[in-house]
């Protein structure tokens, strides 16, 4: 069985979301109250690790969907809580879906 492997380097995530660092951190869903430092966008993910780093593997056909704006409750896993982010900003920041083709 074929799979792919998905590298989320979530470390560099403000390469994906188009939303300023600053604004994401003001939004009225801020992340979480310890958020230390300028342009610091994590608050809540493995706060004890150096860099964030995922590795995910999806089978033949599979698609992951990722989330992108670092406030899923299950992350690296998108649970549409960006939805309430974007409703509250105006932005307009989304999942990272992930497909493998199908075997042949």
């Amino acid at each position: 069985m074929k799979s792919i492997a998905v590298l989320s380097l979530c470390a560099s995530a403000s390469a994906f979301a188009p939303l300023p660092l600053h604004a994401a951190r003001n939004s009225a869903l801020a992340m979480a109250d310890d958020v230390e430092g300028p342009g610091k966008i994590n608050g809540l993910i493995d706060l004890d690790s150096p860099k964030v780093v995922n590795n995910e593997v999806l089978e033949a056909g599979k698609k992951g969907v990722y989330c992108r704006c670092w406030m899923s409750g299950t992350f690296p896993a998108c649970d549409g809580t960006h939805a309430k982010h974007n409703d509250a900003t105006g932005d307009n920041v989304g999942p990272l879906i992930v497909s493998a083709a199908k075997e042949e």
